[in-house]
């Protein structure tokens, strides 16, 4: 029999390994509700029409399709006598193209979700009459991607979202850059926070007389930081963008990143002094940076906030402020750990127009790595238990269930080993499990209702009454 194995890109994970990344859930939960958001949840799956189209040709690919299994599949007979009417109609061209859709649309009608945007677009369109806008929504539940996996990039991972939906209001770009400062403070990972517009490179764009170009170039500007300079003049000579615009890019580029946000600010409106729209993103920057200082933030080594005109995004429906993390520290090779931005339209995308919003994700697994590869989560989350009982036997297990009682009651996590075995043996069981502390109801201890009360990380070792204990483990 072969050796059981799971899917390539999906991991396992251990009950440490649940618990921490639920440490990390739970303290983005308590920021998102400190800040007024509710929590929503939507299927796994969604209809492929809902997903197809919305992320970009590349995104389109890594989506994960699901066969139908017998739903909707007309039986063969009738399939075969539709295409057969239709191959008389139908030259021999159109009927391949029409007896390819037709087969694709019987294999296949349902997505596993890609992200968590469109699916919450969808969701707005199909509750607008239940929300009251500006809706403030946080979702946390994992995503499907046909992605090649690499460190720090899987098939199946989780994404935790932040959307405010019905409002233009930059006061909610600086909430959201607020999130990210509060959350990656509270994780203790340094970081960099990205912003850009693009409505910026829609204005370089404009300067280098390829408006109509936008998506082709800012899809290579994105990539500067993996493939360099030499990386995207290629990518953008493959996509017939004249060398001299490219000259153009790179010395708007290179004139800012080493430049402070004033200096940066100053001389990008000199260079877009021909392009209202880049001006205007200009101005989106000035003043999501302003309100998000005046929220009380600061710069700092552990977060700061910088502007990166390189930054595109890959998604084609942002068209405002967009963002991204990175994790700040020299020892650690990972990609971005949240990002998002403005979308003016998209729950167009389902036939509500006119409703602008604006979102960030959280990269859960990733951020898990980063706190792994630092040491960065308390040692209590390697185990729920605080206190095993050694069983001695059943002369012992009536005072001994009693104590577990007590024990719990008093909110301590305890667990009363099953089995009279050794006592080596239930000890191993102890140190295997990361359990701090355990409690020896000997006769001794019987006789006179006490326990003893060990603790497996100093070697000390106390005899005490049940409330004595449960207050020592309590304030360990």
């Amino acid at each position: 029999m072969s050796k059981p194995s799971i899917p390539q890109g999906t991991r396992d994970f251990s009950p440490a390994e649940v618990r921490r990344r639920q440490h990390i859930l739970n303290a983005l939960k308590n920021i998102f509700e400190k800040y007024g958001f509710e929590p929503i949840e939507t299927p796994s799956m969604e209809n492929l029409s809902t997903l197809t189209g919305k992320y970009g040709e590349e995104g389109d690919r890594l989506i994960f399709k699901i066969l139908n299994n017998g739903l909707n599949v007309q039986p063969e007979d009738q399939k075969a006598a539709k295409l057969s009417e239709f191959k008389k109609i139908l030259n021999f061209e159109e009927f391949s193209t029409l007896n390819r859709a037709y087969s694709s649309a019987e294999i296949t009608e349902r997505a596993l979700r890609y992200d968590l945007t469109i699916p919450f677009a969808r969701y707005v369109v199909m509750h607008q009459n239940d929300i009251a806008f500006p809706f403030r929504r946080y979702q946390m539940q994992p995503v499907w991607r046909a992605d090649r996996p690499q460190k720090g990039r899987y098939r199946e991972f989780w994404q935790c979202d932040a959307d405010i939906i019905g409002s233009t209001s930059l006061i909610n770009e600086a909430e959201l850059i607020s999130i990210y400062h509060d959350a990656f403070q509270e994780f203790a990972i340094p970081v960099i926070i990205k912003i850009n517009s693009r409505k910026v490179l829609a204005g370089i764009a404009d300067l280098c007389g390829v408006p109509e170009q936008l998506t082709e170039m800012t899809v290579a500007l994105d990539k500067l930081d993996k493939i360099g300079w030499d990386g995207v003049f290629n990518e953008l000579q493959s996509r017939n963008i004249p060398v001299e615009k490219f000259h153009i890019i790179r010395e708007i580029v290179e004139n800012t990143e080493s430049r402070n946000q004033t200096d940066s600010i100053r001389l990008l409106k000199d260079f877009f002094t021909g392009s209202a729209t880049g001006l205007k993103g200009i101005e989106e920057i000035e003043t999501t940076l302003r309100h998000y200082h005046n929220l009380g933030n600061h710069q700092s080594n552990a977060c700061s906030v910088g502007i990166d005109i390189t930054l595109a995004r890959g998604l084609n429906y942002y068209t405002g402020i967009i963002a991204e993390v990175v994790c700040n520290h020299a020892d650690i090779k990972m990609g971005s750990l949240g990002g998002g931005g403005r979308y003016d339209d998209l729950t167009g995308l389902f036939g509500l127009k006119g409703v602008s919003g604006v979102g960030v994700s959280f990269g859960i697994d990733r951020i898990y790595d980063v706190m792994e590869e630092l040491k960065l989560f308390p040692d209590e989350y390697r185990t729920g238990t605080r206190v095993l009982i050694i069983n001695f036997g059943e002369e012992s297990e009536a005072y001994s269930l009693n104590l577990l009682h007590k024990l719990r009651n008093a909110g301590v996590s305890t667990e009363f080993y099953p089995d009279s075995t050794k006592f080596d043996k239930q000890m191993k069981y102890s140190n295997k499990r990361g359990i701090p502390f355990v409690v020896m109801p000997g006769e001794e201890e019987r006789k006179q209702n006490l326990v003893s009360l060990k603790n497996l990380n100093s070697g000390t070792q106390v005899m005490v009454t049940v409330d004595e204990a449960i207050a020592m483990v309590s304030s360990s």
